[in-house]
């Protein structure tokens, strides 16, 4: 399952070449979501590897080379918020550690939980030319509103780019009520951090149900690098 080209670097945000690797996952999560050794392998690689200058890991590091390639942007996302002043961007919910970064565009805005929900935003319709969310959307109790509500206040020709853990050879199902799962940190059993749904490979039909014209994998290091393009 591990892909032959592992990324390597540089990193998309900060340019440097210094990772580190480490395992975030834990026994009771990893037999919650039933991971066979290869699946937790490439999660473990996918939350855990970060780099050690922005401290960014390889979701996050997925997300903003998403953003740079949907802009046809050569180079890093430090250079690209720096330089694309009159850019406007939606954050919901802090995406990993790219928010310092993302905030030095111009007309950047940082919504998060709970005083914004996400099936039902306080926000004006069609107002941002890119909308960004990671790792946030299994967390939902209907993702198919949450992305309706993103598809609303995208502009026309907008994009909507988000991250959601990904296990690449099943299906999405809803997760059981009996058997609750908690992302985030062990033993912490939060609301905010309990998995509605697991995302699978059709992960793509809640973005065209949302009402996105396309929807778009893109890949920094397959199957542990993932992210969604969805274009209005």
């Amino acid at each position: 399952m591990r892909s032959p080209n592992l990324f390597t670097g540089p990193c998309p945000i900060c340019g440097q070449s210094d990772f580190e690797n480490m395992d975030v996952l834990w026994p009771k999560l990893v037999t919650a979501w039933q991971l066979d050794s290869d699946e937790e392998a490439y999660i473990n690689r996918q939350q855990g590897f970060h780099c050690r200058s922005c401290m960014n890991n390889l979701r996050s590091m997925s997300l903003a080379a998403a953003i740079l390639y949907s802009q046809d942007y050569i180079g890093t996302l430090e250079a690209f918020s720096q330089q694309k002043s009159t850019l406007s961007l939606l954050e919901i919910n802090r995406a990993g550690q790219l928010t310092a970064t993302l905030s030095q565009l111009g007309a950047h805005k940082l919504i998060e939980f709970p005083e914004f929900d996400m099936m039902k935003l306080d926000v004006e319709s069609e107002s941002y030319d890119i909308v960004i969310h990671s790792d946030t959307l299994e967390h939902i109790a209907d993702p198919n509103v949450a992305l309706s509500e993103c598809h609303r206040v995208t502009a026309n020709n907008g994009i909507c780019i988000f991250t959601v853990p990904i296990v690449v050879d099943r299906l999405s199902q809803q997760c059981s009520i009996s058997n609750p799962s908690y992302h985030g940190q062990r033993d912490i059993e939060a609301s905010d951090q309990l998995v509605h749904t697991e995302f699978g490979a059709d992960v793509w039909k809640y973005a065209l149900q949302a009402g996105f014209r396309s929807c778009e994998v893109f890949c920094l290091e397959y199957p542990a690098a993932l992210s969604l393009i969805c274009r209005k």
